[in-house]
This record gives structure tokens, sequence and C-alpha cells, in this order.
């Protein structure tokens, strides 16, 4: 049987470079973001449906990422009825993803906002992806387009780092590369120990 491992974590605190290491070591990484990106661009199975609800993101066959924020934050109702267009195709690409590596001892899913939804009943186990919140600030500060004010409205949409940790199977430090490639070397030895 798959073990499937939820993997998350706040904003900057390296969860893409985790699951870049799962990768490497051979195990299949479904990526939750890189999903709806699919679903967003021409031939999506997102475009029709989102399109449909806020016909103002519709941009060149596929659903514009930036017009779709402006329409959401504009109307109070449009983020719930975003998301029960959305989660369910969403859902139906993790599932089919899972499909597609029935002899895999191991599949990560990798989801930004896994306890935020209730998303851990469906897994496994969970492991969360944490550094010090300076390192946090540090990382997140120096992407583009990245302001104070943003940071503090995305950290306020996310279970603080203490209560990840807290719930979590397996914490991965990311200080450093090494320490997060250990920790997601012995992850692996465990669960393949358990299969």
């Amino acid at each position: 049987m798959t073990f499937l491992l939820g993997l998350t974590g706040s904003i900057g605190m390296g969860k893409s470079t985790t699951a870049q290491i799962f990768r490497d070591l051979g195990h299949p990484v479904w990526d939750a973001d890189q999903a709806v990106h699919r679903l967003y661009t021409p031939g999506g199975a997102g475009v029709g449906p989102v399109a449909a609800a806020f016909p103002g993101a519709l941009r060149e066959g596929g659903i514009d990422r930036g017009a779709l924020k402006t329409l959401i934050a504009d109307d109070p109702g449009a983020l719930d009825r975003l998301s029960a267009i959305v989660h369910p195709l969403v859902a139906a690409d993790r599932e089919d993803f899972i499909a597609r590596h029935p002899d895999a001892v191991l599949v990560v899913l990798d989801i930004p906002l896994l306890y935020e939804n209730g998303y851990e009943a469906w897994m496994n186990g969970v492991a969360v992806v944490s550094t010090d919140a300076a390192i946090q600030r540090q990382r997140v500060m120096a992407r583009p387009g990245m302001t104070q004010d943003l940071l503090a409205l995305i950290l306020s949409r996310q279970m603080p780092d203490a209560e990840k940790r807290a719930r979590a199977d397996w914490i991965i430090p990311t200080d450093s590369p090494g320490a997060a490639r250990q920790a997601v070397e012995d992850i692996v030895k465990e669960i393949a120990a358990r299969a």
C-alpha cells in the first residue's frame, strides 16, 4: 500500500526545496499550487467553470490569476464560490496523480494549506517544514513584489508554525540544505520500514 505523506509549511519555510529533495530521492510529488496552475491554463479543466463564474478573469483562453484576485477582493462571497469550483477539480487532479503511481511506496502531497483545510485526515502522515521566524522573514522579503503588509496578510491566513509543528508526525528543519536532506532521508527510511 502506498503511504500518502502530506508535506506542508508556512510561507518561506522551505517547502519547495524540501519537495525537490523527495523528488531527487525518486518519490513522486504532487504539488497543489501546480495543479491549480494547470487548471487555469488554456485547455485546463478549471477555465470553463471559473470563467463562467468570473468572466473578467478570462484572458487568452486561460484564467488570469491577477485579474481573478482583483475580482475576489471586490466581492465578499467570491472566494467561497471560487473554492466550490476549484477544490473538487484539485481533488480529482490529486486522485489521478495517486492512481498513476500504484506501485510507489511513498507519494508526497505538497499542500500549503493542508491543516487549514483539514486535508490531514486524508494522509497517512504529515511532515511540516520549519525554520525560525527570522530566516522565514528574510526568505520571504527577498521575493519580488513582497511587502511587510502582504507578508502579514499571508501569515494571518496560515496556521501558526508552532501549531503545525505540534500537530505534525515529522518536522523537517530547513535551516540548512543538509539538515533538510537528512530529515527527509530519515522519514523515507522510516516509511519504507513500515511497508
